[in-house]
């Protein structure tokens, strides 16, 4: 299996760091005494962030916009497009890491809701904007104690909700760790598909791409995971996206929240309120 990862962007823009945010960050709490936080949390995940020992610091933004390149695949044949993927890891951690560095600047103990979307703009064709977003929070107590093992501000997916939660039973965010793999599907012929008409039967050689495909980016997410020293990964989703290479070409697009154990001198109190489930009776 071929490893891609946070250590693998290389690009001629990994090292350049955007200033437009300057003012904004400048301006912010965590920069300057007194400043204003800013942040995407809804009231009741503000109130339930304090209670849970946190303060949020202000919104920040990574972003890359990049040009998705082509790659030739064999017709009839299942096979990842590695040249794919690796764009798809590369402009997803560089937005990634920007957005890590406004928390760093910011003196955050982590961030919390982040967001990790792709976006289209007319004037680009085959090009995709990344954009990653969330709160930037630190610590009202204990400052440091619930970074990531390597020391940054932790990442994490997790609603407010589930953020207490998790912390309520001794656990802390690590990052948000994603595996992607972009997989040629193979094409069936002519004589295939007339064979299998009114047939109920398995198209085998379907299955087996998507099983490889999807394998490919759930290990790569747990490699992640295992890299940044997490016991597990709560949250796990595996979306499908189409992009621009067409039908055959899919990315298996797999993330989830990786998280440790915390200290128990740094877990809440057992006075802490604990939070109420409501159990929704909708159809």
């Amino acid at each position: 299996m071929a490893v891609f990862g946070r250590n693998d962007v290389q690009d001629a823009g990994a090292n350049w760091e955007p200033d437009a945010a300057n003012n904004r960050l400048a301006n912010t709490a965590g920069a300057t005494p007194g400043a204003v936080f800013t942040s995407d949390l809804s009231v009741s995940e503000y109130v339930l962030l304090n209670e849970a020992g946190f303060e949020p610091l202000g919104f920040v933004v990574g972003s890359s916009i990049y040009h998705i390149g082509i790659q030739i695949s064999r017709w009839g044949q299942n096979q990842e497009l590695t040249v794919l993927t690796q764009a798809m890891y590369s402009a997803r951690e560089l937005a990634m890491s920007r957005m890590q560095a406004e928390a760093d600047r910011l003196g955050a103990d982590g961030v919390v809701g982040v967001t990790l979307r792709a976006q289209q703009y007319v004037w680009g064709q085959g090009v995709l904007e990344f954009i990653a977003t969330g709160t930037a929070v630190r610590a009202l107590q204990g400052h440091g104690a619930h970074r990531a093992p390597d020391g940054r501000a932790f990442s994490s997916d997790l609603s407010a909700q589930d953020f207490y939660r998790l912390l309520a039973a001794g656990s802390v965010p690590v990052a948000f760790v994603l595996g992607t793999c972009v997989y040629h599907i193979a094409h069936q012929s002519v004589m295939q598909s007339l064979r299998q008409a009114g047939v109920n039967q398995e198209m085998v050689i379907f299955t087996q791409g998507i099983y490889q495909a999807r394998e490919l980016s759930l290990a790569r997410m747990q490699y992640e995971a295992t890299q940044a020293r997490a016991t597990g990964i709560v949250g796990v989703t595996v979306d499908v996206h189409n992009h621009v290479w067409g039908e055959h070409a899919t990315e298996f697009f797999a993330t989830g929240t990786a998280i440790r154990q915390l200290d128990p001198s740094h877990r809440l109190p057992e006075t802490a309120p604990k939070p109420t489930f409501t159990l929704g009776l909708d159809s």
